[in-house]
């Protein structure tokens, strides 16, 4: 019997906003490596996990969602940096939610039509959809384009995970792997520890939550086993700053309690954060200012 070849590529996760990109990562790689929230455009920035076997390494690539709302540099820059995913990557995993098709769905949709390359049709969330109208759904759907295949999963349950699993695995090109077999993501711990105080805001600020608010680590480092992190949260006018930190603090504390939680059950050791908030007017409408928080494709 012939020993099958090593495969290794790369795999886009592309979509609307809040359709479970982020979620599907962190449940293929069994572990946290995009942040994830109720919120549309939780997702920033384009992030790479990676998923070895001693069959495959897949590189997941997440990237924010494809919207039609908003005109300012950020809205752009998350759509540039959603489409710019797409290039020169082995496949295609257009994720949508079940049940629902929409006016952004239809948008992602043409974005893919230059797409020369598979496309498999991820339907998430069927664990929130009667079963009588999920096959009708599917079929409706697969007369939008030639997909490769349509997975029906849910992502937050982990179901279906191994049939997609192996639908990558199929369109995978025979290769040795990229990276080593227990590096999870291309980001480092800086990257890493903004994005988790970023999802504390986005979780705790609820409906008050100034979507023009970004984290800045200012300061990373390691001393006597301990990681010591300055964190600066910008927002764009003095009264979300007021909302960040809350009364009496009170805010601003329960985030940095959440974060150092998280980073020090990640990291298996002791954390020391400190976060600020400081306002930058207009932050999220000027490209130049976009690109010194760390908007910028590398």
């Amino acid at each position: 019997m012939t020993e099958q070849a090593y495969r290794c590529g790369y795999v886009a996760l592309v979509g609307r906003p809040n359709v479970g990109k982020s979620t599907l990562m962190n449940s293929i790689l069994g572990q946290k490596i995009s942040i994830t929230s109720r919120k549309p455009q939780t997702t920033r920035h384009r992030i790479m996990g990676i998923h070895t076997t001693d069959q495959f390494q897949a590189l997941y690539v997440d990237t924010p969602g494809i919207h039609q709302r908003g005109k300012k540099a950020l809205n752009h820059y998350l759509n540039k940096s959603a489409l710019a995913g797409l290039l020169d990557v082995d496949l295609v995993l257009f994720l949508i939610e079940a049940g629902r098709w929409t006016d952004e769905d239809e948008l992602v949709l043409k974005r893919l039509a230059d797409i020369r390359g598979p496309v498999v049709l991820v339907i998430n969330k069927v664990d929130l959809i009667e079963r009588e109208r999920l096959l009708p759904f599917m079929e409706k759907l697969s007369a939008l384009r030639e997909f490769a295949a349509i997975v029906p999963l849910s992502a937050h349950k982990g179901e279906n995970l191994d049939a997609l699993q192996r639908e990558v695995v199929k369109h995978l090109p025979e290769s040795d792997p990229f990276f080593p077999e227990d590096q999870v993501t291309d980001k480092g711990m800086r990257f890493i520890a903004a994005e988790l105080i970023r999802e504390k805001l986005t979780r705790n600020l609820g409906q008050e939550l100034p979507y023009e608010l970004t984290v800045e680590i200012e300061q990373y480092k390691v001393e006597e086993g301990v990681h010591r992190i300055h964190g600066l949260i910008w927002v764009e006018r003095a009264g979300q700053k007021s909302i960040v930190i809350g009364k009496g603090g009170a805010m601003l504390k329960r985030v940095g309690q959440e974060a150092r939680m998280e980073l020090e059950s990640m990291l298996e050791a002791k954390v020391f954060l400190k976060l600020w908030v400081k306002v930058k007017d207009g932050w999220s409408a000027d490209e130049q200012a976009l690109r010194s928080l760390g908007y910028h494709d590398d």
